[in-house]
């Protein structure tokens, strides 16, 4: 796969995911397409060597795995029967997440004044609020509903169509903006929608339900909605030198980790898995915080030994995005370890463990890339600055497992629309591929 095609197909999956489950969902037909076979959390599961698998879990996120074929092989003394031992070898696992920061909707989101209607938002994250000011916004996610039969049932929804808005004070109504613009999370991010007095929320989504093909909808129940922004993902500068788009945290890495697990034979060990509500701490079912990961891979090696064997000679590459030096705030970084764009992928570390990275796993990445002479940068930041954080020390914490943190440059980290280097993502793929 060359560059441009890996960066196409990038700029695609970004502008088809406006949403966690959109991207699961994306994610999960990209694996079916590549012949994994679908497992499901509440069947028993009946692994084959050699075949490869998926899971989700709330629609909104996802494992995949390779099973590998058993290469050793020993005979217990006094019995006929054969242990197989291979699965213990060593997995490369690559963990990402599928939220990004964002605005969303309330569970009564209708707010009628002033001749307009506008939608009620909650911040999703650590969301970069006043870039969501003046952009064409629509919004996407999950709808449950009750049919006919009595039955509950969910699906996704994607306007596309920009819907709302949220217009700028003007600057003759508040001549301080450019000295000291302050954002209300309550009273000033609340996209206008309409001047229709009548509007009706419940009757929009069902229009919205029907243009799905979904006829049979007797009660609207609760949904999982978030507005975004509909300019497309693009190319940016004289040489195509940037990539902009929504939701590049952490899609990007979404993006490679899936395309490095398509692209390996089916007898390397390797593991892929997608979290959700990383933005907001992991604390859930399906983040990093809960149970997903632990329960799927005690799936696949039911006996304790060879499960913490495997676990103790594996290693998980934690990929979530990194701060590259602004350069037109570069007092905002140590200066001995400002990652530049397009410069490589970026290694994370923090004394604090803020993120797991060690000497040993950042030896083991580090001489996987050099193998391939890609380079490679490091992130640590200022010490009078406070540090973010991310899976790598959530699930290394739950599971024991040697963990390394690492990232791609980036600038505008939750804005509306961030920026990456064209360059970043590919090397990324290139390196874990090295680990095959």
């Amino acid at each position: 796969m060359t560059k441009q095609d890996f960066n196409e197909g990038l700029l695609g999956f970004l502008d088809a995911s406006p949403t966690p489950f959109h991207a699961t969902q994306n994610m999960a037909g990209m694996f079916a397409n590549a012949g994994f076979i679908e497992l499901h959390e509440v069947q028993k599961w009946d692994l084959k060597e050699g075949q490869n698998y998926f899971v989700t879990r709330n629609d909104s996120s996802i494992i995949a795995f390779t099973f590998p074929h058993a290469k050793n092989s020993l005979y217990h003394k006094g019995t006929s029967s054969l242990s197989l031992t291979s699965h213990s070898k060593s997995y490369t696992m690559i963990g990402t997440h599928t939220d990004s920061p964002n605005l969303k909707l309330k569970p009564n989101p209708i707010v009628k004044n002033d001749g307009v209607v506008k939608f009620g938002v909650e911040p999703y994250g650590g969301v970069l609020l006043n870039t969501w000011f003046d952009r064409d916004l629509s919004f996407a996610g999950r709808v449950s509903y009750l049919d006919s039969s009595n039955i509950l049932r969910d699906t996704l929804i994607d306007v596309r169509k920009p819907i709302a808005i949220i217009p700028s004070l003007a600057i003759h109504l508040d001549r301080e903006v450019n000295t000291s613009k302050s954002v209300n999370a309550q009273t000033d991010i609340l996209p206008i929608s309409t001047c229709q007095d009548d509007f009706d929320f419940d009757t929009f989504l069902k229009q919205e339900l029907l243009a799905c093909g979904i006829l049979d909808v007797v009660e609207l129940y609760a949904n999982e909605l978030s507005f975004y922004d509909t300019q497309k993902a693009s190319f940016v500068g004289i040489n195509d030198d940037f990539i902009a788009s929504a939701r590049i945290d952490n899609l990007l890495s979404c993006y490679v980790g899936m395309l490095t697990i398509c692209s390996v034979s089916e007898d390397t060990p390797m593991l892929f898995i997608a979290s959700d509500h990383e933005e907001v701490g992991s604390e859930s079912a399906a983040g990093a915080g809960g149970s997903f990961l632990e329960s799927t891979l005690k799936r696949m090696f039911s006996d304790f030994e060879e499960y913490t064997q495997m676990l103790r000679s594996s290693i998980l590459i934690s990929a979530d995005n990194a701060h590259a030096i602004h350069p037109n705030y570069p007092s905002k970084h140590d200066a001995n370890h400002a990652p530049k764009i397009n410069k490589g992928v970026v290694v994370k570390v923090n004394a604090n463990q803020r993120y797991a990275s060690n000497s040993k796993t950042i030896s083991r990445f580090m001489n996987v890339a050099s193998s391939i002479n890609e380079p490679i940068q490091n992130y640590v930041t200022r010490s009078d600055m406070g540090c973010g954080s991310t899976i790598g020390p959530i699930t290394a914490t739950r599971l024991g497992i040697d963990t390394i943190d690492v990232g791609l440059p980036t600038f505008a980290m939750h804005s509306v629309r961030e920026l990456c280097g064209s360059d970043d993502a590919y090397s990324l793929y290139k390196i874990l591929l090295g680990f095959e």
